[in-house]
């Protein structure tokens, strides 16, 4: 896949290099042969709804059912919602012993575009939600059942369900050869963009996929503050406000029952004021001409469902001039409980952070604040980026199997980039080898995972038929 490097590099030898790395990789071989990546422990006596449903008492109560209704519109939405459940169950698989920053949730919906600070259309991971250090195989392990899965979804046969599989692993195992070989800057500096994309499938004489994604690129540069004004504000007394469509958007002033406007703005914007402490000084600057407008609780997601997010309606220089926050709670990654705790106190800073060291940009309000007392009295951490800033990702209601595979090689690049950033790549590499062997295991790891999903995902519509867990549809 093409990207934005300075120029090709040589590709690098497991014998050279850093030779404490090639033996790291090396030993790593021994202790988690390649081949062992296909294994998968589907244990009878494992819960998965008691997996699932765990920590839901954390949860927005009346939003819960929601989450559910979204998790079983197909198999494929259960996998997005389930990163609790495949963590616990990777937590069992062979361990390379080679860790990087984890995405912690690496589906293929997860990748996509938005904007970066320099106005380009960027294709990166958008999602951190879980991001923690350890084992690199574990996001590759969670992408690869997600094409898996993803195709199954389509209907499309083992072939094609096979091919975009090991499209993906083996672009991840390539292109970290390929970063193993650069030097640390041009790491550093590597990222894919829209016109890369574009000019490779035009180089490949695929006219129709690079159609298509040129007329993505072209929908999502729409799809900024301005939208979102138009979308979701009206006029109430002159001045804008976020509308009301409950469940899904909530004002906060129906919400902080009994507390009048000016207080509701006074708490704001003291979290406010906390939250711009985390940027850089000349984005602090930025805000400043902003003016604090209105605040709403939006369900974003599936996964996500239940947790606190807000949407942050600021003005600039006058009502043509908005800009739209997401202030999105996080609290323990689910990898947490099994590969130990981060060492950020506050959860929105592990995933500021965490997002920082994967991405090759990010969004330049990225912070992360603490609410010392929330409506219910309890503190939660949240992080804040922009709520829509060119954020496109994949249609899998309508992708086809070329468009699969194809789509298969940039998330591989994107996440060998990735992880290149904060593990030992030149060790990775050595761990991977030159052949398909790790490919070809976690391509069978990634079948068994889709039918061990396939049955977790009949065990909830159990649950929801037997009232072990509500269910709301449609929304």
């Amino acid at each position: 896949m093409s990207t934005s490097t300075a120029a090709a590099q040589p590709e690098v030898e497991e014998e050279k290099g850093d030779a404490t790395s090639a033996e790291r990789g090396k030993a790593a071989r021994e202790k988690a042969p390649r081949a062992s990546h296909s294994t998968l422990d589907g244990s009878s006596d494992r819960d998965p709804v008691a997996l699932l449903t765990d920590g839901d008492e954390s949860r927005v109560a009346e939003l819960v059912p929601i989450r559910y209704g979204r998790m079983l519109v197909s198999p494929f939405t259960f996998f997005r919602g389930a990163a609790s459940l495949m963590a616990n169950d990777l937590a069992a698989t062979p361990r390379s012993g080679l860790n990087a920053q984890l995405c912690g949730d690496a589906h293929l919906s997860n990748f996509g575009g938005f904007a970066s600070p320099s106005r380009d259309l960027v294709f990166d991971l958008n999602d951190f939600d879980e991001t923690l250090a350890g084992p690199f195989e574990w996001d590759v392990k969670r992408l690869a059942a997600s094409f898996e899965i993803a195709g199954r979804d389509r209907g499309f046969d083992d072939r094609e369900r096979r091919a975009a599989v090991l499209s993906a692993v083996r672009s991840y195992r390539e292109s970290m050869r390929d970063f193993a070989a650069m030097n640390n800057l041009d790491v550093w500096y590597s990222r894919m963009n829209i016109t890369d994309m574009i000019s490779k499938l035009r180089s490949q004489q695929d006219k129709k996929q690079a159609k298509n994604v040129k007329r993505t690129a072209a929908k999502a540069r729409t799809k900024d503050s301005m939208k979102a004004f138009a979308k979701l504000t009206h006029e109430v007394d002159g001045e804008p406000r976020i509308i009301s469509d409950p469940p899904l958007i909530v004002p906060i002033a129906e919400l902080a029952e009994g507390r009048g406007r000016d207080e509701i703005t006074a708490a704001v914007l003291e979290l406010f004021n906390g939250y711009q402490r985390t940027l850089q000084p000349d984005r602090r600057k930025l805000l400043e001409g902003f003016r604090y407008v209105d605040l709403a609780r939006k369900v974003v997601g599936v996964g996500s469902v239940g947790t606190r997010c807000w949407i942050l309606l600021l003005l600039g220089r006058d009502d043509g001039d908005p800009l739209f926050l997401q202030v999105k709670e996080t609290s323990t990654s689910v990898l947490e409980p099994l590969l130990g705790r981060s060492p950020f106190r506050n959860h929105g800073q592990r995933v500021v952070e965490g997002q920082r060291l994967m991405q090759a940009a990010s969004d330049i309000f990225l912070g992360w604040i603490r609410n010392k007392e929330g409506l219910d009295g309890k503190p939660r951490d949240f992080y804040v980026r922009q709520l829509w800033d060119w954020k496109t990702s994949v249609d899998t209601d309508t992708i086809l199997p070329r468009g699969l595979e194809l789509y298969g090689e940039a998330c591989g690049w994107t996440l060998a980039r990735a992880h290149a950033r904060s593990g030992d790549r030149v060790a990775i590499t050595t761990y991977l080898g030159k052949s398909d062997v790790f490919d070809r295991a976690v391509a069978d790891f990634a079948e068994a995972y889709a039918d061990l999903n396939e049955r977790d995902y009949a065990t909830l519509i159990e649950a929801a038929r037997d009232g072990r867990i509500e269910v709301k549809e449609g929304l």
